[in-house]
Parts: structure tokens; C-alpha cells; sequence
């Protein structure tokens, strides 16, 4: 049962009334400069909200009436940016891209463009350090299917790969055999052929017949020696180096399927400068040639 507050004496304080575990709670008076900074807040707050950006609605936020917004701030400073760059932008866009190399501060601000260009639009597909995946070729090695220097990697970048968008994309099919062109028994001996031409183990029986299987029906676009062709885009079959396996099962399965990688072109989103440069950061990134 709580106590009965105490009476208050003329030079006490008020108590509120509130009592708990005979502990009395006194009435003091907020500080008065505890106050005023309240009451300034509250009146900053107002005055901020009617002024800036504040408030969310539906499809938005109420502007305030200064009109200021932080995406008006970042194009403002792009715009900045831009005028500072566009002598080199001019110049690296005009630029024969086999002189590149030759002038150190062009090199310089094209490879630091380039690699910002790769991150933003290119890493999705062949990794943030440029070695690839399954399906997407590694640009660090010297295995181009349609050529390392600077000029075709130019071409590429600008017209992509297979798409629908740029009649001057590149372009390569490779039937799917597995669509009444060959038996399975001879995919398999192909298989087994493919295996050995890249010095892997296989079933030499089966080899020496896959042989003129390959022979009839592949060396037009992979050549007689296995090595494949550029102008077709066509692999080598005879290294290490595979863009979607080289094991048996994969191998069969290209044969089988076949495969239809697809890359857009970028001529129409990036500009020219930009091209440049990223065709220059990836050339110089090892696997260019």
C-alpha cells in the first residue's frame, strides 16, 4: 500500500503527486534555456521542412521552396567534370588507337576511364578483374576468338556479338548436331576426337573414328589442325582454354546443343571516347595483343 505523501512545507517544492516505494517525484520547473532550445529546434525544424526537400508523398517529395536537391548537386558536379575532361575527352575520341600507347597522358586518362567504363558496364558479365565465368570469355588470356589487338577489340566492343541490334555485330553459329546432322554414336566419337586433339585422355577407338567425323563436318570452321579460325570466330579446339568446359560431358553437350552467347553492342550507349578507352584499359590488361 503506498504512503500518503507528505505535507509540503512553504520553502519545499511541489511534489507531482507521484509516489513510489515512498520515493516522492518534486514539480522543478524545466531550465528555462532548456526550454528556448526546444522551442529553436521545433521552429529550425519547421523551417526546414518548408525550405528543403522533406516531406515523402506518392510519388515523390515535397521540393521546398528553395528548390535544391542532392541530384541536382551530383549532375552539377558531372557537368563540372565533364568541361574539365573534354579537351582529352576530344582528343582520346580522334585518337588513331595503335598511338594510344605513345602519349603517356592519354594512355594514362584512357585506362583510368577504361577501367571505370569496364566496372560499370562490362564486370557483370566477365568479372570485376576481367577473367570471365562459364559462358563469358576470359579477357586476361591470349585466346581471342575474334582477335586481341586493339582494332578488333575496338569492333567488338562497338558491335557486340550475335545481337539483333547491329547488322555488323559479330557473328558465328555453330549447328546443333545433335538436330539430325550426326548420330549419337557419331557425337560420341567426336567427342572423343576433341578430347585428344587437346591432349586430354579419350578412347582411341573412338578417336581415330570421331576423326573423320571432324574431318567432314567441322574443319571449315575449326580447320584441319583443330586451331580454329578468327574470321568465323571459330575456337581453338587444341589448347586448354574453354569458354563453357572441357570435359566430356560439356563437350558433348556443345556438340549436341551447340551454343549462342550473345554480347550487346555499345556503340549506341557509349561514346566513342568511351570506347576508346575501354578497348584500351582491356588491351593493356595482359591478354591483348
Amino acid at each position: 500500500m503506498s504512503k500518503k505523501p507528505t505535507e509540503v512545507k512553504d520553502d519545499e517544492v511541489e511534489t507531482t503527486g507521484h509516489v513510489w516505494d515512498g520515493i516522492e517525484e518534486y514539480n522543478n520547473p524545466l531550465p528555462r534555456w532548456w526550454l528556448w532550445t526546444l522551442y529553436a529546434t521545433i521552429i529550425w525544424a519547421i523551417g526546414y521542412t518548408i525550405a528543403y526537400p522533406a516531406w515523402p508523398m506518392i510519388n515523390g517529395a515535397t521540393p521546398g521552396v528553395l528548390g535544391w536537391s542532392s541530384r541536382g548537386d551530383v549532375a552539377a558536379e558531372i557537368v563540372a567534370v565533364d568541361e574539365a575532361n573534354a579537351e582529352i575527352e576530344s582528343r582520346l575520341a580522334a585518337a588513331d588507337l595503335t598511338a594510344i600507347s605513345d602519349d603517356t597522358e592519354l594512355n594514362t586518362y584512357a585506362i583510368n576511364a577504361g577501367a571505370a567504363i569496364f566496372q560499370t558496364w562490362c564486370a557483370q558479365c566477365h568479372g570485376s578483374g576481367a577473367a570471365g565465368a562459364k559462358g563469358y570469355p576470359n579477357l586476361l588470356d591470349d585466346d581471342w576468338l575474334w582477335g586481341g589487338d586493339i582494332q578488333s577489340i575496338h569492333y567488338t566492343i562497338s558491335h557486340g556479338v550475335r545481337n539483333e541490334d547491329d547488322e555488323d555485330a559479330r557473328f558465328s553459329e555453330m549447328p546443333a548436331f545433335g538436330d539430325d546432322f550426326l548420330e549419337p554414336e557419331q557425337i560420341d566419337q567426336v567427342v572423343h576426337y576433341v578430347l585428344k586433339l587437346s591432349g586430354q585422355e579419350s578412347d582411341a577407338v573412338k578417336a581415330g573414328a570421331g576423326a573423320e567425323v571432324f574431318a567432314e563436318n567441322c574443319i571449315s570452321c575449326h580447320a584441319e589442325d583443330g586451331k580454329g579460325d578468327r574470321d568465323q570466330g571459330a575456337p581453338n579446339l587444341t589448347d586448354a582454354i574453354w569458354l563453357y568446359g572441357g570435359d566430356e560431358e560439356t563437350i558433348r553437350e556443345t556438340v549436341t546443343l551447340a551454343r549462342y552467347g550473345v554480347m550487346p553492342e555499345w556503340a549506341t550507349r557509349l561514346s566513342e571516347s568511351d570506347i576508346n578507352a575501354v578497348a584500351t584499359y582491356i588491351h593493356q590488361l595482359g591478354g591483348g595483343e
